[in-house]
């Protein structure tokens, strides 16, 4: 949320609490405390609420209220949907079909599921990260028990064609789970639309609270639970529930509903003026699928001969906060799944990032972020240019303050340097997110500098070797696709 200067553009990661959603949550931080499962009055009072939430989940998706199971997390959700289904139909085959793209917690499910004695079929995308309905139909066996498919991608927005996957599994009796974790709030949901068995969605992604999720799970589907213990949830999800949250869950999915035209249109509008700009003031530039069928909050863009996390670090110190997730971690050792399937080349994909705005935000924010782009893109640019053998070395800060501070002096005195990310090796070390990186020959200046300014400094590194042959390995890379393109010329 934009509030004293702070520019918030990563609603695709969380989004804050609507107020009105706050306020139908109070009561039951206080007098209706009880458990909905208790007999006596209180508990009673917290079931009902319980119960009114439900409805109001399932109004939100067009489905039954009977048909909504209440979780903690959509990653609970989806863990739910996958598992659940593997073991309630192992008799019947073995098989699964996914895509290359989707959210770890469905990967990741996949992937235990294949140390268990399942196969998974995992299937490519194209350059704008959809998913090749022909191909799908050519993966399925007839041991073919599950497809799971986002209804759209968290990391670039792509709409994935959900309606035509789940005509075809319904065809051929295979159950189908999507899950609508990032499409829930911004494009319209209908699960009969959709074609699906399955579908996770999440409070937070919607102005609800963190700690409340569902399960669509469509009447005469059936899942084996994967947790254990008592009754709740008709058995599938044991566990007290979370009522606060689930109270504001339900709420939020009314004013989403209620909301989401008008927002999506305010929401798209603020998303194209940032990348009009950007792709006008900064050279170097490209819309990851930007001629897909799109959510209308989430831009992924990619800047040429930069890194997402420098970006990132530059903005922050701006107090403009984006996403470069998991996207990269520092000098290139980690590239995006998605972005690699998408075949991204990879003098751009390294420097990618996510800007989500949100309904929220103002023009104001995209203007000031695109001109704080464009100043820290720069500088990023004329970092590398004078760091040709990458001797590098990064300070690190005990925090944000004094990251800042010393960014400032050493801009005033002129010395070549940038703000990144910290090292990825200390990455559990209690420090700011934001270091500095300087060339080697420069750190006993700097360090002298900062020590007569009484900026406090956490620590000192010097990049890795790994990192500089990962780094001489992409230049030989591009190297070789130049001499192949003049050969082919």
């Amino acid at each position: 949320m934009s509030h004293n200067r702070q520019i918030f553009l990563d609603h695709a990661s969380t989004t804050p609490v609507q107020p009105d959603v706050l306020g139908v949550m109070l009561p039951f931080f206080g007098n209706h405390f009880a458990s909905p499962g208790s007999v006596y009055e209180i508990g009673l009072t917290a079931k009902t609420a319980v119960e009114k939430a439900r409805t109001r989940v399932a109004q939100f998706i067009g489905a039954a209220q009977n048909e909504i199971v209440l979780t903690s997390s959509g990653t609970e959700a989806n863990n739910m949907a996958v598992l659940g289904t593997a073991y309630a139909k192992q008799s019947v085959g073995n098989h699964i079909i996914t895509s290359c793209i989707e959210h770890l917690s469905v990967l990741n499910a996949c992937r235990h599921l294949e140390g268990k004695g399942f196969r998974v079929t995992y299937l490519k995308v194209d350059q704008d990260a959809v998913v090749d309905i022909k191909a799908l139909e050519d993966a399925i066996c007839d041991d073919t028990i599950l497809i799971s498919i986002m209804h759209a991608n968290n990391e670039v927005g792509t709409i994935e064609p959900v309606r035509e996957i789940g005509r075809i599994a319904r065809a051929r009796g295979i159950t189908f789970h999507s899950d609508a974790v990032q499409s829930a709030g911004r494009i319209p949901l209908n699960v009969d639309d959709l074609n699906v068995d399955l579908l996770s969605i999440a409070s937070h992604k919607i102005y609800g609270p963190k700690g409340a999720a569902a399960l669509y799970m469509r009447t005469g589907t059936r899942i084996d639970p994967v947790l254990f213990g008592s009754d709740q949830e008709t058995g599938l999800r044991p566990g007290t529930l979370n009522v606060p949250a689930v109270v504001g869950f339900g709420m939020a999915c009314e004013i989403a509903g209620r909301d989401l035209e008008n927002n999506a249109t305010l929401i798209r509008a603020l998303r194209d003026s940032l990348e009009h700009q950007v792709l006008e003031l900064i050279p170097g530039t490209r819309i990851n699928a930007g001629n897909a069928d799109r959510l209308p909050h989430i831009s992924s863009i990619s800047f040429q001969g930069v890194l997402g996390d420098s970006i990132g670090a530059n903005l922050d110190a701006h107090n403009i906060f984006v996403s470069t997730g998991r996207v990269f971690s520092s000098y290139g050792k980690d590239l995006s799944p998605v972005l690699a399937a998408m075949k991204t080349p990879l003098e751009y994909a390294y420097g990618t990032v996510r800007l989500s705005p949100g309904w929220e935000n103002k023009q104001r924010d995209i203007t000031d972020t695109v001109q704080s782009l464009k100043t820290c893109i720069e500088r990023i640019r004329t970092f590398s240019g004078t760091n040709r053998e990458n001797d590098v070395c990064i300070f690190t800060y005990p925090d944000k303050h004094s990251a800042v501070s010393a960014s400032r002096l050493v801009e005033a005195l002129d010395i070549p340097f940038t703000l990144t990310g910290k090292p990825q090796d200390i990455s559990q070390v209690s420090c700011s997110p934001i270091a500095l990186a300087c060339l080697r020959q420069d750190q006993s200046r700097i360090a002298s500098i900062l020590g007569e300014q009484d900026i406090d400094i956490a620590g000192i590194h010097r990049i890795d070797p790994q990192c500089r042959t990962t780094a001489k390995k992409e230049q030989d890379f591009w190297a070789k696709v130049e001499k192949i393109k003049k050969e082919r010329a």
